[in-house]
């Protein structure tokens, strides 16, 4: 069992109160520690003093409270950190299991659909995370959108199970046999008791640059190209199928866009699984476009998972 904790950022926003209640689920599932981290932008004298035994912020201490009355947690850890919150947030995917986020915080303009945060601990952090988008995003109505439950604390689940994972693959990638996205959604569909619908999308027809522009590839037919795509897709889920066969697991290859396929998906999911690309250089956000797309504007939370990073002991 993994013993690393399931790490979510707060700053007392309503968008990180909902990272919070995902994130103390997620511990849950997982019989978990869960920490519990507010990063000051500034530093003062008064806080450099409360800093180290993780007093004195409002924050976390309204946390607290929430948190005293929870059961079936294993553990509950709050940090009070100072610096850059996209430089120090993502360093914490070091040593967690999962590193969960709100869309948005409290910086910012409000009219984004990601924050700054949340893109830099997608790009960068080493374990796999999750953005929990707002309620009402793309025009979603639910009882907090409508005007019904305010401000969802620890214990307030923000919205009916749809008893589904989604996974995105690329079935053309060369490692999609070894996707680290696969064995990660394969585990949360198993804890949660849920479906697996894994949708892997290519575009027809293929384009191939040439030195001067681009040109269509009939070298073969679409259908002998998708049962190519087919037999990669089987193999590629074939050894988690064997390791969980109590998930239920649905594919369909798709010659779509598939951003567009799996934010449509996302309305009827509890969360989305995307790989992030293996890194090529040193330097740089590594989100592919896809990863990009779909943290902008799916319905439900989106799990971002690190080609580098190994499956979860179970």
């Amino acid at each position: 069992m993994d013993s690393r904790p399931v790490i979510v950022g707060a700053d007392g926003s309503p968008d990180s109160e909902r990272a919070v209640h995902w994130a103390a689920e997620a511990a849950r599932l997982r019989s978990a520690p869960l920490q519990v981290v507010h990063v000051w932008p500034y530093l003062t004298a008064e806080r450099a003093a409360d800093a180290e035994a993780g007093t004195g912020d409002p924050v976390l201490e309204e946390l607290r409270q929430r948190f005293a009355g929870e059961a079936g947690l294993q553990e509950v850890e709050f940090q009070s950190l100072n610096g850059l919150t996209d430089t120090i947030l993502p360093a914490l995917g070091d040593e967690a299991q999962l590193l969960v986020l709100g869309s948005r915080g409290r910086g910012g303009f409000a009219s984004l659909l990601l924050g700054s945060n949340g893109m830099a601990c997608a790009a960068h952090a080493a374990c796999p995370v999750v953005v929990v988008p707002r309620p009402d995003r793309g025009g979603a109505r639910t009882a907090a959108a409508d005007g019904g439950a305010a401000r969802p604390g620890v214990g307030h689940r923000p919205g009916p199970a749809h008893g589904r994972v989604t996974l995105g693959i690329d079935p053309t990638a060369e490692e999609a046999r070894d996707s680290a996205a696969i064995g990660f959604a394969f585990q949360e569909a198993a804890r949660r008791g849920a479906a697996l619908q894994v949708i892997a999308a290519y575009m027809w027809p293929m384009v191939v640059p040439t030195a001067f522009d681009y040109v269509v590839a009939y070298d073969t037919t679409q259908r002998e190209y998708e049962q190519a795509l087919v037999r990669q897709v089987t193999e590629a889920l074939a050894g988690y199928r064997e390791r969980y066969p109590e998930v239920a697991v649905e594919a369909a290859l798709r010659p779509a866009d598939a951003a567009g396929q799996l934010v449509e998906a996302s309305e009827q999911s509890d969360l989305v699984v995307v790989g992030r690309h293996r890194r090529r250089l040193r330097i740089g956000r590594r989100l592919g476009s896809v990863a990009h797309a779909v943290l902008l504007h799916a319905l439900c939370p989106i799990a971002v998972v690190p080609e580098e990073a190994g499956e979860e002991s179970d």
